[in-house]
């Protein structure tokens, strides 16, 4: 378990979320909260994170959409514990389960109607991560189809699965999909205007039959470059980012 002074208390939604997270391990930062906005989840549906780190995502969504029915699985038990430490700071109701993607435990063994999840896209190869739990939250020992596969068996008919990973991974993402998931949205985030899309979102639906779609870039940053220490998130991400706002009618 991770002692107190190695921790950090970190603000989210612009306050509305403190968060314990490792000082020297794995952080959440933008990509859990982009990809809990993201997230179409209504009051008393169930949602599971796989993979839910510190409870991050769960947890930003459980603030935004109240009366979920929020599960997490977590492969590591310090931070299985962190999250369930988190979610009780928060008021925020959340089930953390441990375990591994590939040997889903029984007591997630359901169907859910939202299944949220940021898996670890860099690959094995090259020099891992110092702290070894970051190495493993953000290194590919499963790979992305497999762990979309999982994904996928988890969501209940015309549910929904939102994911977000590193563009140049968004191929890997769309082939872990498989054909029983359709509706697909693509939703790529750039940190300023005419720059490359760094992150992707992509939503499917289970049972789905509409058209794929590839929105229009989700701006991060205004202007060319980062002004010293001063904020410049778009006005649309400062909603986002401070005041915990949804992405849903981007994807309607």
């Amino acid at each position: 378990m991770f002692r107190d002074d190695a921790l950090t208390d970190d603000a989210f939604l612009g306050g509305r979320l403190h968060l314990w997270q490792p000082r020297h391990g794995y952080r959440a930062a933008t990509d859990a909260v982009l990809l809990a906005a993201c997230c179409p989840a209504l009051p008393g549906q169930s949602v599971l994170d796989m993979g839910c780190g510190a409870g991050a995502a769960s947890l930003c969504l459980g603030v935004r959409v109240q009366n979920l029915a929020l599960s997490g699985l977590e492969l590591q038990t310090a931070y299985a514990d962190l999250a369930r430490r988190n979610a009780a700071r928060a008021g925020v109701a959340l089930t953390v389960v441990e375990g591994s993607v590939l040997d889903m435990p029984k007591a997630l063994r359901l169907d859910f109607d939202h299944v949220i999840t940021n898996p670890p896209y860099y690959p094995t190869v090259g020099t891992p991560a110092a702290d070894p739990g970051r190495n493993v939250a953000l290194h590919e020992a499963v790979s992305i189809a497999d762990w979309i596969a999982a994904a996928k068996r988890r969501v209940a008919p015309l549910g929904w699965l939102t994911l977000i990973v590193r563009a140049d991974r968004m191929g890997d993402a769309l082939a872990g999909l498989g054909r029983n998931m359709g509706s697909v949205t693509i939703l790529p985030f750039c940190a300023r205007d005419g720059r490359e899309a760094g992150r992707v979102v992509i939503r499917a639906r289970k049972g789905g039959r509409a058209a794929m779609r590839l929105l229009a870039p989700f701006v991060l940053h205004d202007g060319a470059k980062h002004p010293g220490d001063r904020n410049n998130h778009s006005p649309q991400a400062e909603a986002v980012f401070r005041r915990g706002a949804g992405l849903g009618a981007l994807f309607n």
